[in-house]
């Protein structure tokens, strides 16, 4: 394992209750005579500066502060560690701050693997020209309407050829990681985190393909909203909003260049067992008991 120098500590920016504890586990790292940086309320051009000559990254929250901190990490090939405040936690390693301790003490002695996910690209094309609407998701590009339960009409494109016409009231381009989320209550397949397929599950689809489709690795996709659609149509990644798309505009997604990578300390076949332990927490409380 590589020898950790420097160690940056990301709260949520949008949950205070993040900030004690990243400045806790700043100063626990800071005590082993490692360097350390944090930020609480922060954007990408924030952290960009101390990304430089950064090991690993420690995000504190839930799986919303996983893909902040991973989507960051990508642009630097820097993993992240995750402390989990949130609800869910599935993306983080560490399940509270009080189990912090002996993480940082098993990560700085390098007790740990590092895995590796895949991204997707999407950038807004208008008659040729790459427009300034674009960005990478860990989980998924969304494309919809403005208003809930406003039905969109999007022409769908694999590989360059025309594959059907959704009506629905989305269309969700997903990861294998993000296949545990929108996607997943859209009705998708779970696929295990190491694939690098993707994924295309239309949301409340309406006289349409309404089947989720696993495409091949490295498979690309463009998604071209009709003229019939009656309400702007706009483009989401991670479920952060980029942008409208303008009529006779394309939205293009493929596999990035960039990786998302976590440190893990549980065994490699974890996944099955972190899923199921969330999917079906009635027969663990069952299990419990007995």
């Amino acid at each position: 394992m590589t020898t950790i120098n420097r160690v940056g500590v990301l709260a949520h920016p949008h949950r205070p209750h993040t900030f004690p504890v990243a400045a806790s586990i700043t100063a626990m790292i800071a005590a082993e005579g490692v360097d350390a940086w944090s930020f609480d309320a922060w954007a990408l051009d924030d952290v960009r500066d101390a990304m430089h000559e950064t090991d690993v990254l420690i995000a504190i929250g839930g799986d919303g502060a996983m893909l902040r901190a991973a989507r960051v990490g990508a642009l630097f090939d820097v993993p992240v560690l995750g402390v989990n405040m949130g609800m869910l936690g599935f993306l983080t390693e560490v399940s509270t701050p009080d189990d912090a301790p002996r993480a940082i003490s098993r990560l700085l002695a390098g007790e740990y693997w590092v895995e590796t996910r895949t991204m997707l690209a999407a950038a807004v094309i208008h008659d040729d020209h790459a427009t300034e609407i674009a960005g990478e998701a860990l989980n998924d590009i969304v494309i919809s309407g403005n208003a809930v339960g406003r039905m969109t009409h999007l022409q769908t494109y694999i590989d360059g050829d025309w594959a059907t016409t959704y009506n629905a009231d989305a269309l969700v381009i997903a990861t294998a990681t993000g296949s545990t989320a929108y996607a997943l209550s859209c009705g998708g397949p779970i696929l295990p985190p190491e694939l690098r397929n993707v994924l295309i599950v239309p949301a409340a689809p309406h006289l349409s393909m309404e089947r989720p489709i696993v495409l091949s690795e490295g498979a690309q996709v463009m998604v071209r909203p009709t003229s019939t659609n009656r309400t702007p149509v706009l483009l989401q990644a991670d479920g952060v909003e980029l942008g409208e798309i303008l009529p006779g505009a394309a939205v293009h997604v493929k596999v990035s260049d960039n990786v998302a990578r976590f440190i893990r300390m549980r065994e490699r076949n974890y996944f099955y067992r972190s899923l199921l332990d969330r999917l079906e927490p009635r027969v663990n409380a069952v299990t419990d008991r007995r």
